[in-house]
């Protein structure tokens, strides 16, 4: 095969990107226990940009700031398409991942603080309510056609659910100190850009530029500046026509590519370099790890399989076509994969508290892991019971 068609076709496959997310995290953890990590931690904690205007941060803001509204604006794009004309367009359809999704937060973080309720890792419980959309969608993506397309429109539509849960919970939760003219001037921006949508002003750069400030205005508020980017793409215009993609679908499509294969990987660099220690160890077995743990491995089982439970026999939803209760527990598992929004929140629980953020980090790996394996094992005996089954695209 031609190189460039080769690399081309890696790029385009669902998979890669979460192959890519998996070697930057074993990257980043062995440059943390090699004799560079000083050297990288200093280099995260460089100041970069310009004193003027106070846009001068270390580097690690500017990532996990910064490049993380951008990776935000894709999945409010994607959430807004989803609501406007995909799986979240009519309540049948967006019932079940829904209501699957309010289970998979409810019950993690009613597991973790359980655990740590009035102890110093307290407020840390938003930590296992997240999934992680990229990896958890490569793992179901290597299972192929034995999985029913239907099951992964599921977990798709109940990641984006979910990370809209997240992205509320840092907002309230997780937010500092309020400024009240930035917070202001933000609402300023947010009128504005929706009253160009109004308008029907399609042009991009006339959305983008008042986003760049609106970014800027929520730093300087106290709320988390990433809010920006799911704000802005609320406002972008988007059709349910097929003829001619929308603002909104052209924008998604140009930032697939470098949230999947820049951003997240250059993230997960950065936020995966735990320099361990026998402290951490003990420290899966801490109220923290087990919180932790407990509840992205089985409280995302749990809660999402047990809150679909109900909503199927009152009738309000039903399960995802062709597809078992079994492939669903494969789905809970999966959920449970809530690399980087859970350490995105653990950063924010624990701010300027290393140790507690590296014992956080550490125990979302061993639980991400987990819940990977079983995922997996779990929808490849399904699949084998039901002979292999090829399910149509």
């Amino acid at each position: 095969m031609n190189l460039s068609l080769y690399f081309k076709k890696f790029f385009n496959s669902s998979q890669s990107s979460g192959i890519i997310l998996i070697v930057c995290v074993l990257i980043s953890l062995f440059i943390a226990n090699s004799a560079s990590a000083g050297s990288f931690q200093k280099f995260l904690d460089k100041e970069a940009g310009i004193n003027l205007f106070h846009l001068s941060y270390p580097v690690s803001i500017w990532i996990n700031d910064g490049l993380m509204a951008i990776f935000f604006l894709l999945v409010g794009l994607e959430i807004k398409r989803e609501l406007v004309e995909g799986e979240l367009s009519s309540f049948k359809n967006a019932s079940l991942p829904i209501v699957a999704a309010i289970g998979g937060m409810l019950i993690p973080a009613l597991i973790f603080s359980i655990f740590n309720f009035g102890t110093q890792y307290g407020n840390g419980w938003g930590i296992p309510m997240a999934t992680d959309i990229a990896f958890s969608l490569a793992i179901v993506s290597m299972l192929g056609n034995r999985v029913p397309n239907s099951i992964k429109i599921f977990l798709a539509a109940l990641a984006i659910v979910d990370d809209l849960g997240a992205i509320l919970v840092i907002a309230v939760f997780y937010t500092e100190q309020i400024h009240w003219t930035y917070l202001l001037l933000s609402f300023g921006i947010t009128a504005l850009l929706f009253l160009l949508n109004f308008l029907k002003v399609k042009k991009m750069i006339f959305y983008l530029i008042p986003g760049a400030f609106l970014w800027y205005f929520l730093h300087h508020s106290g709320v988390h500046a990433t809010i920006a980017g799911v704000l802005l793409a609320f406002s972008i215009p988007t059709n349910t026509s097929d003829v001619e993609p929308s603002p909104l679908e052209k924008l998604e499509h140009k930032l697939h590519f470098p949230v999947n294969f820049l951003i997240m990987p250059v993230f997960a660099l950065a936020n995966t370099n735990i320099t361990f220690s026998n402290e951490m160890l003990g420290g899966l077995t801490s109220t923290l790890g087990i919180g932790v743990i407990g509840g992205l491995v089985l409280g995302k089982l749990i809660g999402i399989n047990l809150f679909s439970f109900i909503a199927i026999r009152l009738k309000l939803s039903s399960l995802p076509q062709d597809s078992s209760w079994m492939q669903m527990l494969g789905v809970g598992f999966l959920a449970g994969i809530g690399f980087t929004m859970s350490i995105f929140i653990a950063l924010l629980s624990f701010k300027g508290q290393i140790t507690l953020q590296n014992e956080a980090k550490f125990a979302i790996l061993v639980a991400s892991f987990l819940a990977a394996i079983l995922g997996f094992i779990t929808l490849s005996m399904e699949a084998k019971k039901n002979n292999g089954t090829i399910t149509e695209e």
